[in-house]
């Protein structure tokens, strides 16, 4: 799970949209009505074929030097960002139920303060994982 940015080639289509792919992907590409929804939908299809490729555990190739993308004059050569955690946080967050143990004397100090064990096993794997 990381951040990343990826070069894409949006290309003009005679009916006016944009058509986006990625060079270093070949299997993720995209359409947008018009070049801000285009990249717009280049983020998402790039999340979801990086989030995909991470939870296969497949290698995720290198991003491309953006200047070694080659381009005709009717395409735009641009990066594209996106956040494999983020994208986890808004798309995969159902609730999964978890047992764990812990000792007697802690449980019952917890639960006397009325400790949410939840948010606080939450709270300790974003920081154990340097998750904001």
């Amino acid at each position: 799970m990381a951040k990343y940015a990826y070069p894409a080639i949006l290309t003009r289509e005679a009916d006016g949209t944009f058509s986006v792919s990625f060079p270093d992907l070949p299997n993720c590409f995209t359409v947008g009505n018009d070049l801000q929804h285009a990249l717009e939908m280049a983020n998402d299809a790039l999340c979801l074929t990086l989030y995909d490729a991470e939870e296969r555990q497949r290698d995720i190739p290198a991003a491309s030097d953006l200047r070694q993308i080659q381009a005709s004059t009717s395409e735009i050569v641009t990066l594209v960002a996106c956040d494999t955690v983020e994208y986890r946080k808004y798309f995969d967050n159902k609730a999964v139920k978890k047992t764990l143990t812990i000792p007697n004397w802690l449980n019952t100090l917890a639960e006397r303060q009325g400790v949410n064990f939840s948010a606080v096993l939450q709270m300790a794997l974003r920081r154990e994982l340097n998750i904001e």
